[in-house]
């Protein structure tokens, strides 16, 4: 049952009503079995793996918060008795026990997710050795069906578990509260990747029907099924038209499907991510952006603190700093500064984290080279980047241009191209291939050939370019809008008559517009494979 059906429609809607029928109190137990109900729907035996997470998780933060509270006890109890030196040593001894139960639950966790995941990838690069080296032997795959949302749901528990052991906030002591934390529905499919201390200010709260809140939350749900069923499920048509059909569509078409992959990705991944933030917000819930007008960014850096932001805070709070200060990078910093000099020897580190987590967030996305590849570019682009800053500040001293429109706006447009050619191989799905293709765009880059009729002939009619045109003029107008304040506040303000007909518009759209029927898949989101 996912988001863009008529049984996901139904569903939240008999939830959105029984929810503010029944006893307040009672509200985050109907959300436990509306969310294990939902995951039900994916798969009866995913059920274990979610399970086996939350009672995993619970267990290992209770145990490590009862030593934690079991070292403040004893000395307070023996506050008189131990000398400064004993202290520190019993509180190391404290910590060293936790250490092992976090990594305990961590190595259980993360490897429920690399079997599941990672298992026959591993084996398929086994075999490719083994052949390679001219051995018969070859590995059998396992028949593993990856549970929805698995990685979702476990980096958003292992981030829990993480914060319990640094003393951030305490265990959660219902495991019945703690799995909702892991099962919260509209998280499962595609994110965002919430904190407990954010998440549970409000997953748990008593909820009053507020009309306001339901209000803000059904435009947020209508503008992210607008997103997902008018305009990504109809350009989707054509991307696969290009991207299916590498021998015919070379030189210009790639290009072309370059933009369309990059305009159907943000309307259908923030598409999700508004159709989340808005059934929260009708529960009276509180979730985290995830995004922040991305493809305004000026750099590739400033691109990933606006794309996927609950991500990317993931893999720098609990991947990149613990890996900066770990006692095997501080010995390769002191290595690096002896044999290279402060200024280089400094940086390298700090470079070999960064294509570390780069690495570690490719193979995040998808068991497969492709995916490890776009990691590996990604980081490499920003470590470049970072090479590059004395000159762009002596282009700065010399040519006084930094802040000007055009300049910003071709900051802004070198981005999103760079960022879409890259993103290339999660389309083509093959390094090789995907590099041959964008390598035809500068050798058979022949313009003559993107006619009318070759346009037409990707699947896409006269009325469907016409209907993304205009929702792209209204992407954009909406996200040049939301640079000084939320455009549902500023429709707030507006005469009732406006307001409506902003609703209506929608609501036909999608009535009318979505891309239903032969040829499209209204069903699955891109990031559902993650």
């Amino acid at each position: 049952m996912l988001f863009a059906s008529y049984g996901f429609i139904l569903f939240i809607t008999v939830l959105f009503v029984v929810y503010y029928l029944i006893p307040r109190r009672h509200q985050w137990k109907l959300l436990l079995g509306a969310s294990y109900l939902f995951y039900y729907f994916s798969g009866p035996e995913n059920l274990l793996y979610i399970f086996f997470t939350s009672l995993s998780t619970y267990m290992v933060a209770v145990k490590i918060d009862a030593i934690q509270k079991n070292q403040a006890l004893f000395l307070a109890a023996n506050s008189g008795r131990l000398s400064r030196e004993e202290r520190k040593a019993y509180r190391a001894l404290v910590k060293s026990q936790q250490r092992k139960w976090l990594l305990l639950c961590l190595i259980l966790n993360f490897g429920v997710l690399a079997v599941t995941k990672y298992t026959n990838f591993t084996i398929a690069n086994i075999n490719s050795v083994l052949r390679t080296v001219g051995s018969g032997t070859q590995l059998s795959f396992w028949s593993l069906a990856l549970p929805m949302g698995i990685s979702f749901y476990t980096f958003q528990t292992m981030s829990y578990i993480i914060d319990v052991y640094r003393g951030k906030h305490p265990a959660e002591s219902n495991f019945f509260k703690l799995a909702l934390f892991t099962s919260f529905f509209p998280q499962l499919v595609q994110g965002p990747i919430s904190r407990f201390d954010d998440l549970s200010k409000t997953l748990y709260n008593e909820h009053s029907f507020d009309i306001q809140n339901v209000n803000r939350g059904l435009q947020r749900i209508m503008w992210g099924f607008f997103k997902k069923v008018v305009l990504a499920d109809r350009i989707l048509v054509a991307v696969n038209t290009i991207i299916r059909n590498p021998d015919i569509y070379q030189g210009v078409f790639v290009f072309i499907g370059m933009l369309f992959y990059a305009y159907e990705l943000y309307a259908d991944f923030t598409g999700g991510i508004d159709i989340t933030i808005g059934i929260a917000q009708v529960l009276g819930i509180k979730v985290k952006e995830n995004f922040k007008r991305p493809y305004f960014s000026k750099s590739t850096a400033e691109y990933w603190r606006r794309w996927h932001i609950t991500m990317g805070t993931w893999f720098k709070d609990y991947l990149f700093y613990p890996l900066s200060v770990s006692g095997p990078m501080l010995k390769f910093s002191k290595f690096s500064r002896r044999r290279f000099g402060d200024g280089l020897g400094k940086r390298i580190p700090v470079y070999v984290s960064t294509i570390l987590v780069w690495f570690t967030t490719g193979l995040w996305h998808g068991a497969s080279w492709n995916f490890i590849v776009w990691g590996l570019l990604n980081g490499t682009v920003i470590i470049v980047s970072l090479e590059c800053q004395p000159l762009y500040d002596w282009f700065h001293s010399r040519f006084h241009v930094k802040h000007t429109f055009g300049f910003r706006l071709f900051q802004v447009v070198r981005t999103v191209l760079l960022m879409s050619a890259i993103r290339m191989l999660d389309c083509y799905r093959d390094v090789p291939l995907t590099f041959r293709m964008l390598g035809t765009m500068f050798t058979r880059f022949n313009v003559s050939t993107l006619t009318g009729k070759a346009l037409m002939g990707l699947g896409l009619g006269m009325a469907d370019y016409m209907v993304l045109l205009v929702g792209l003029v209204a992407l954009i107008a909406v996200s040049l809008l939301q640079r000084d304040g939320s455009v549902r506040n500023k429709l707030a303000v507006k005469p009732a008559a406006v307001r409506f007909a902003v609703y209506y518009v929608l609501i036909i759209s999608i009535l009318v517009l979505g891309a239903y029927g032969m040829g499209y898949d209204s069903s699955q989101f891109i990031y559902n494979q993650f």
